[in-house]
């Protein structure tokens, strides 16, 4: 291909960020081209888990159903289990529901229940392939997998990208009007804007802290003969000879094994993984190694800029996390969640010169926020010391295995931070009005709200538990104004005057049985599902708040 293409948007890095950026985009009606240095999506394991924030996300692009049938099976429980070795003493358990009874929770949920799409557990391998799948057929989304973007200019009106010779083998030029950079943290984008990282200094421990190793395994005798007695999803092994994470991937013969060698060793071969695997398993069994890869752990870093101009990043190139508690990819479809309605008002005309600069201002105090989150749990469980005697069978080794598997039991809340689920708010942003003080930001505890700032308290808003039922499924893409009670009037106005602008948005009806979560007559909600503003009478401001809303 030759000459200059032209896209609204052009997002390089074709990751769960990206990919979830350009459907978001797709779903406004917004046109981008995404660019992917390698040919397809990742081939090894890497984070299982999708939270109920994410799975709101993937519901309102139509895709939470299919990622659901996905991983495990659906009546495999996703606990997680701790071991002095996975033949040995289980020292604690975290109870988690299998998919199947999460579906029959929903069903019989009230109507104000907060998760309509709870925390999900699925290989990201398996996540990157279904969005790519579903990329593939919308036709607002054109995809350069294979091509890497190798420099960015940009205008005042515009940004040229420029590519290798990948495919035909000749280059590509591509003028876009806003460029974002989901390309991680070794990508073209945040480099070329000279963006540093900023944020903790790495932590230095016996586990999740410094360089780990992901490796795809498959052993059908590591299931048959061991785990298939003692199911989980997460197993860990914690013993003076060795510290363990193995996923199970999909619920027999395939796991992802994550293991700290010394920082000097080096990539482990194909017999090393075999004698981690036999010291966590405590008896030698066949493995197969599929695929490896090294990742540092203890990281938590946070770009100290998220924008410059028209170009802006995402996902790991704004923040690099430890995996602790699943808070990385989860963080950054949050922000392409948040990103993708004001790049599609930006293109549209009827979003503001404002939505530009909150971008950074809403999303970088929350990566500073969920950062530090995962930084405090891997410390918790990474610099655990383990009892030198904690395989004895002695009275003391007894005494050791009680002790700590008490405080394993005591530590769940990188499994249970429904706070970091669900609890980020916008406070501040010039484009939401406050009008009182928001509840506590905690951990574990997500408090619904109508205050200005936070994600919208959600409702099933008919009998069914089905795709439509909940007020998110009836929001679709743009904003929406939610009224409880009667109406004189004064919400369809508005929303006819701010339609007459081209401002996407729709008109809903709340039951009064909502009072305690909506307790105005009127709430403005954001196309990412965040309060804006809320009233019970508009009064003559209320098209210029709402107008602000849009970044006016």
């Amino acid at each position: 291909m030759t000459g200059e293409e032209s896209y609204p948007v052009a997002i390089v890095g074709g990751g769960p960020v990206g990919l979830t950026l350009a459907l978001f985009l797709d779903g406004f009606g917004v046109k981008s081209i995404v660019f992917n240095s390698d040919a397809g999506t990742r081939l090894y394991p890497k984070g299982s888990t999708e939270n109920a924030r994410t799975m709101e996300h993937f519901r309102r692009l139509g895709i939470s159903a299919a990622v659901r049938e996905l991983g495990l099976p659906p009546d495999h429980p996703t606990d997680v289990a701790y071991f002095t070795r996975l033949n040995g003493p289980e020292l604690a358990r975290l109870r988690m529901p299998s998919e199947a009874r999460i579906a029959a929770r929903r069903l019989a949920s009230p109507f104000d229940d907060q998760q309509p799409e709870p925390i999900f557990r699925a290989n990201q391998m398996y996540i990157d392939r279904a969005l790519l799948d579903h990329a593939r057929t919308r036709r607002n989304i054109t995809l350069a997998f294979g091509t890497s973007v190798t420099e960015l200019t940009q205008t005042e009106d515009h940004v040229v990208l420029r590519t290798d010779g990948a495919g035909d083998g000749r280059p590509r030029t591509v003028r876009a009007s806003f460029a974002v950079g989901c390309d991680g943290a070794h990508g073209v984008v945040r480099r070329s804007l000279g963006i540093a990282y900023g944020g903790h200094e790495d932590l230095r421990q016996a586990f999740h802290g410094g360089r780990m190793i992901s490796t795809h395994i498959r052993s059908a005798a590591l299931f048959d003969e061991i785990l298939s007695k003692r199911l989980a999803w997460q197993y860990w092994t914690l013993n003076p000879k060795v510290r363990s994470v193995i996923l199970s991937v999909n619920g027999k013969d395939e796991f992802a094994l994550f293991s700290r060698p010394r920082d000097d060793e080096p990539l482990p071969d194909a017999d090393a993984v075999r004698a981690i695997v036999r010291k966590s398993a405590g008896v030698d069994i066949p493995v197969d190694v599929i695929a490896q890869s090294p990742w540092n752990s203890g990281v938590a870093r946070v770009a100290e800029r998220f924008s410059e101009g028209r170009i802006f990043i995402a996902g790991d190139a704004a923040h690099l996390f430890t995996p602790t508690g699943g808070f990385g990819m989860n963080t950054g479809v949050d922000d392409a969640a948040n990103l993708a309605w004001k790049l599609a008002g930006l293109v549209q005309g009827w979003g503001g010169p404002g939505l530009s600069a909150s971008y950074e201002a809403e999303r970088k105090p929350i990566a500073d926020r969920n950062t530090t989150a995962a930084r405090e749990l891997a410390r918790r469980i990474g610099g655990l010391a383990i009892p030198e005697e904690i395989e004895d069978a002695t009275t003391g080794g007894e005494a050791a295995r009680k002790s700590l598997g008490a405080f394993l039991a005591a530590n769940g809340a990188q499994f249970a931070s429904e706070g970091v689920q669900l609890g980020a708010r916008y406070d501040g942003s010039r484009l939401v009005v406050s009008d009182a003080p928001p509840p506590p930001d905690r951990l574990e505890e997500y408090v619904p709200t109508s205050i200005p700032g936070g994600r919208a308290p959600h409702l099933w808003l008919s009998s069914g538990r089905g795709f439509g039922d909940s007020l998110f499924d009836r929001m679709g893409f743009g904003f929406a104004l939610l009224q409880r009670g009667d109406d004189a009037g004064e919400g369809a106005r508005l929303v006819a005057n701010l339609a007459s602008r081209r401002v996407p948005i729709k008109l809903l009806r709340v039951p009064e049985a909502a009072s305690h979560l909506y307790e105005r007559r009127y709430t403005l909600l954001r196309p990412d599902q965040h309060v804006a503003w809320r009233t019970d009478a508009p009064g003559d401001d209320a098209i210029g708040i709402a107008s602000r809303a849009c970044g006016w």
